[in-house]
């Protein structure tokens, strides 16, 4: 999974805030947000857990393997030391039924009917999968119709398929959105700013809901924020999805890429100038055009494997409103046996997430012995992460604690393992009103606030806070940035830079690797502190007007 860079954020530590409202009242006023005291935290605790779950007995912690049992029923032990209660009805996991899906033995990607049949090879020119649970996939004589940037967003008057019935039919759309090349984080979809409209998945998601047959995005490096090698390696292997009841009947048939130059020759075949549709699709109003005559062929088998893994849920119901929840949550699993390193082939895991799992332990003491405050806390660690966030969806889509009951959360994907920081990098900084709870604890903790540096990659959308902001619980996501407290931002990226490249996903994400540990401990008091404040006020901050997740929130919780 492509997430916030640790480059850009101290080995992306990754906080989220989330709260929600009823009106749109300024319920985030400094006047609002309560002072809290912040314990003293535990660095033994922090360290004893990280290096229990990175240690080679746990093989990695891939989900459906002997790692996860251990793993399961090592958290299980530390939140029940904790002082948590069962968080499930009495129990302490969530059943998460995952499938496996490979494609195997893809076909050429034929497109008929045009000037010039076009061909384009799997891997090479195109990749293709299923969300769908059968044996086989096959695309046969499918319509092909360019819907610009697939976008339908009824709040900005925008719909890229009015008018238009897709079903059956392949659609080709754009990456991004409509304004990314606009220089500000400002504008119709917020310019450099990526939005959830901008992502691969939300396109995806749009073709189901039209009914569309197939969906192919067009591949271009800058807009994409990643090169072809990246949607070839993510695309070809595994796909892990959540098991539903409908084994993923309202999905297309098959979802996929396409290289930008091999669709610039199908839009030529069909008589139609690429450069140009796509500029119009930049612009209010775009209209589908479909690529009259052009039939698309394509297909491959599917090699199916069914799993239950499982989330890890603990709770300390709250003291005056124990029915409105604040979440913790982070990550267990990791990638397992990998690619061997020097003859070891174990991914340890240790800073991702082994660290942000220790840390959800550490602050469940420190929240048990400072005592229950108003709101319940539910501190949740989740499966699948590294698989496209299957765990928190699941939970998000079928939540122990109502959505519409829940402030909000702060997530922990790898905890700043370089040293402490004198700044906070924000991601989605301006989206919803929790933007005066990170004011607030920058001033309290001392540091400058700094805006996402690349805003147009889109780094939001890529961590387990996003499963509940899609279906309307207001996330905001912040960490640690570069500027360390010593040596500034040039040690700060020369540290960050070094783990990306010789510990990120691979063998040598080990516990010995971690030599400070004063950054940890340094957002642990971050983290601590904004669900807290979450917890000890009655507010329900909401997202702000226009922002891409605010309907879903207003109609989970419509104003009073």
């Amino acid at each position: 999974m492509l997430r916030f860079p640790r480059a850009a954020a101290a080995a992306a530590v990754l906080l989220t805030v989330a709260a929600c409202n009823t009106s749109d009242k300024a319920a985030t006023s400094a006047t609002a947000i309560p002072d809290v005291q912040i314990p003293e935290l535990s660095l033994a605790t922090l360290q004893e857990v990280t290096k229990e779950l990175s240690s080679d007995a746990y093989e990695g912690r891939a989900p459906g393997t002997p790692g996860e049992e251990k793993t399961v029923a090592y958290i299980i032990k530390k939140y029940q030391e904790a002082g948590l209660k069962p968080g499930n009805n009495g129990k302490w996991t969530q059943d998460v039924p995952l499938v496996e899906i490979t494609a195997k033995n893809a076909t050429p990607l034929n497109f008929t009917g045009g000037k010039t049949p076009v061909t384009a090879q799997y891997a090479k020119d195109y990749v293709a999968f299923s969300y769908r649970v059968q044996p086989k996939t096959a695309v046969k004589d499918s319509d092909v119709v360019f819907v610009g940037y697939g976008i339908n967003a009824p709040e900005k008057g925008w719909n890229d398929y009015a008018g238009l019935d897709v079903k059956g039919k392949t659609v080709v759309v754009l990456v991004n959105d409509p304004d990314w090349q606009t220089k500000e984080a400002q504008g119709e979809f917020n310019g450099r700013a990526m939005t959830y409209y901008g992502r691969w998945s939300y396109k995806y998601e749009e073709a189901a809901r039209q009914g569309a047959a197939a969906v192919l995005i067009v591949h271009d490096t800058e807009p994409a924020a990643y090169g072809w090698n990246v949607v070839e390696s993510s695309n070809t292997g595994a796909n892990y999805l959540a098991e539903t009841k409908d084994g993923g009947a309202k999905e297309t048939l098959a979802n996929g890429w396409i290289q930008l130059p091999k669709a610039k020759e199908l839009f030529a075949s069909a008589g139609q100038d690429f450069d140009k549709l796509r500029a119009d699709a930049g612009k209010k109003g775009f209209k589908p055009v479909a690529l009259t005559g052009v039939k698309a062929n394509f297909g491959f088998d599917n090699a199916i494997s069914k799993k239950m893994s499982r989330n890890v849920i603990g709770v300390l119901p709250g003291a005056k409103r124990p029915d409105e929840y604040v979440l913790y949550t982070g990550h267990w699993d990791h990638l397992g046996r990998c690619t061997p390193v020097a003859g070891d082939d174990i991914c340890n895991g240790a800073v991702d997430n082994a660290s942000g799992i220790a840390g959800l332990v550490t602050l469940a003491q420190a929240f048990h012995k400072a005592g229950a405050p108003d709101r319940s806390i539910v501190f949740l660690s989740v499966t699948g992460e590294e698989s496209g966030l299957l765990g928190s969806k699941f939970y998000a889509e079928n939540p122990v604690f109502p959505l519409a009951q829940t402030v909000g959360g702060v997530n922990m994907d790898a905890l700043n393992a370089i040293g402490p920081a004198k700044d906070i990098v924000v991601v989605g900084r301006g989206k919803s009103e929790l933007d005066a709870y990170v004011a607030k604890l920058a001033q309290m903790e001392k540091r400058v606030i700094k805006d996402e540096p690349t805003p147009e990659k889109g780094f939001y959308y890529r961590s387990d806070h996003f499963s509940f902001a899609k279906l309307g619980v207001p996330m905001f996501n912040f960490g640690s940035g570069d500027d360390l407290v010593e040596g500034g931002v040039e040690a700060g990226k020369k540290a960050a830079e070094d783990y990306e490249k010789n510990r990120y996903h691979a063998p040598g994400d080990e516990y010995e690797a971690i030599t400070n540990w004063g950054g940890m401990m340094s957002d642990l008091r971050l983290y601590y502190a904004a669900g807290r404040m979450l917890a000890m006020t009655d507010a329900w901050p909401n997202w702000n007007k226009g922002d891409e997740f605010r309907a879903a929130r207003d109609k989970s919780r419509p104003a009073k």
